[in-house]
Parts: structure tokens; C-alpha cells; sequence
């Protein structure tokens, strides 16, 4: 059964995310000494966000391995991406000062799982939903996006907050942006973090890549397929390896990390998800 098809079903994430998004705008919009004093996520809005996760996930397995064959596109792609972001948000919260971090992650997701609402895909393969050691590639793959995915976020956030804090003003110090931003770890804790996504989430990518040459044979009927997919996604390979080598070697940081970062990333996007988008909104195929 496609969850899909049930709308209000469908919807119900989404709400969620926004309600916890909302909750969380709310905290920040508080300038009080509470509020300042706790960085980290509360147990119980830990807690609280853990059936929406689980009801998420569900939905997004219910939604792709389906009876008809294994269904998937852009919007499922980037529904799933939010999905593991938040969940390793979850996870990190717990022993991490993420809550200035969360808040971002929740509207991305909330924005992410209505997608598939209105670009529900297309049957990709009505015979690989059957073989399990495809269902593990694509978990994996999946992951492994969803955290690069989330590294890139993560720069994005990091040289704001450089730029926030060299550019801030006296005038600035009570906006709203400003006391979002003082809830958010340092750019010393934000590096490490960042690097820690990267590492996971290269692993994955490189047990990704090189399974998926073997996968091609169950979708393609052909042991490699040269298209921009492949192509894309061994270049976004060689260029997170050469992220981390550099880290590794001489300790590359800053903003030529953030920049190697979403230019890595950007490779990674095309790979895929810039491909679904082309071919089911722009061509309709």
C-alpha cells in the first residue's frame, strides 16, 4: 500500500516538523536567563520528536518499496536526506549543545517531507525491490546523502556564523539572528562536528559507489553505466577524499574547507537528485 494515497496521512509530518520548528523559534525568540544557560535540547522534547521520526521513516519505506515495484525520485531523495538529518541531530543532541543547530534542521525537514506529496516519483524497478542486497545498497546510499547533505548545511551554517561573528555590530546584538546564533557551539566545536559528518558520511559514499557498479547489472542489465550519474558520483568521490586527506595531512580548515566542502557537494547533488529533478518536473519523463 502507497501511504500517499492516504493525504492526510501524508501531511502529518510536515505539520509536525513545523510545530517543533515553531517551539524552537519560540525559545530562541526568549531572552531570558534560562534560555541561556541551556544549550542543550531538553529530555523531553528529545523524546517528544522521536515518534515523529519513527513515523517519518516508516512512511518513506512504506512510500518507496512498494507492491507495484521500488518507487523513487528527487523528492523522496531529498525527503529522506531531512530525515536522516534530523535523526542524527537526535542522536547528537543527547550529549551535544545542538539547539541552535536543530531548529534549521527541522524546517529543512518539515519544507523536505512534503515533496513527495507532490512529486510522488515513478516505478524505477518492479524486480529490484525483491533482492535485499539492493533494499542495503540503497539504505546506505541513502544515508550516506543524507549526511553529506547534512555537511553541507552544516558549512553553510558555519561560515555564517564566522561572518555573524566578525561583522556583528552593536545594533545586531538583540536581533533575533543574534541570539539564534549564540545558541549555536562554538566554530571550533562546529569544525569538529563537521569533519565527524564527513568521515561517516564518506565511508558510506565510498561502500556506495563501488556496490552500485555491481547494482547497475540488476537495473541496467550492464555490469558499469557510464551516464552523468556514474560520472558525477565518482567525481564527488575523488573530491571528498581529497576533503579529508587534506584535512588529515596539513589540517585544511576554515573557509577553504567550507567552500571544498560545498563544492563537493554540489557534484554529489547533480549525481542524482539534480538528475530525477530534470527528468520528472522539467521533461516529464
Amino acid at each position: 500500500m502507497n501511504i500517499l494515497g492516504h493525504p492526510s496521512l501524508a501531511w502529518l509530518p510536515t505539520a509536525l516538523y513545523f510545530l517543533f520548528f515553531w517551539k524552537e523559534i519560540r525559545v530562541y525568540a526568549r531572552n531570558s536567563e534560562e534560555n541561556h544557560a541551556s544549550p542543550r535540547v531538553s529530555s523531553s522534547s528529545q523524546w517528544l520528536l522521536l515518534p515523529l521520526l519513527i513515523l517519518h521513516g516508516w512512511m518513506l519505506h512504506e512510500s518507496i518499496f512498494t507492491p507495484a515495484g521500488f518507487i523513487f525520485g528527487f523528492a523522496q531523495a531529498l525527503s529522506m536526506m531531512s530525515w536522516i538529518g534530523v535523526t542524527f541531530f537526535w542522536f547528537e543532541s543527547w550529549y551535544l549543545p545542538m539547539r541552535g543547530l536543530r531548529a534549521i534542521v527541522l524546517l529543512a525537514a518539515g519544507v523536505c517531507s512534503l515533496l513527495p506529496v507532490i512529486f510522488p516519483g515513478y516505478v524505477l524497478s518492479a524486480r529490484a525491490i525483491h533482492d535485499p542486497w539492493f533494499r542495503s545498497h540503497f539504505i546506505v546510499a541513502n544515508i550516506a546523502y543524507g549526511l553529506l547533505s547534512l555537511a553541507a548545511l552544516h558549512a553553510i551554517l558555519m561560515h555564517w556564523q564566522d561572518r555573524h561573528l566578525h561583522m556583528r555590530t552593536h545594533d545586531q546584538a538583540n536581533s533575533f539572528f543574534a541570539k539564534w546564533g549564540e545558541r549555536l557551539p562554538p566554530l571550533m566545536s562546529m569544525e569538529n562536528i563537521l569533519f565527524r559528518i564527513l568521515t561517516v558520511g564518506f565511508a558510506l559514499l565510498t561502500l556506495t559507489v563501488f556496490s552500485g557498479l555491481f547494482f547497475s547489472q540488476t537495473l541496467f542489465g550492464r555490469a558499469l553505466f557510464w551516464d552523468h550519474k556514474t560520472v558525477f558520483g565518482l567525481l564527488s568521490w575523488v573530491m571528498f577524499a581529497s576533503l579529508l586527506v587534506a584535512r588529515w595531512r596539513s589540517g585544511l580548515r576554515g573557509l577553504t574547507a567550507i567552500r571544498w566542502v560545498l563544492g563537493s557537494f554540489a557534484v554529489l547533488l547533480l549525481a542524482y537528485v539534480g538528475s530525477r529533478f530534470v527528468l520528472e518536473v522539467l521533461l516529464q519523463r
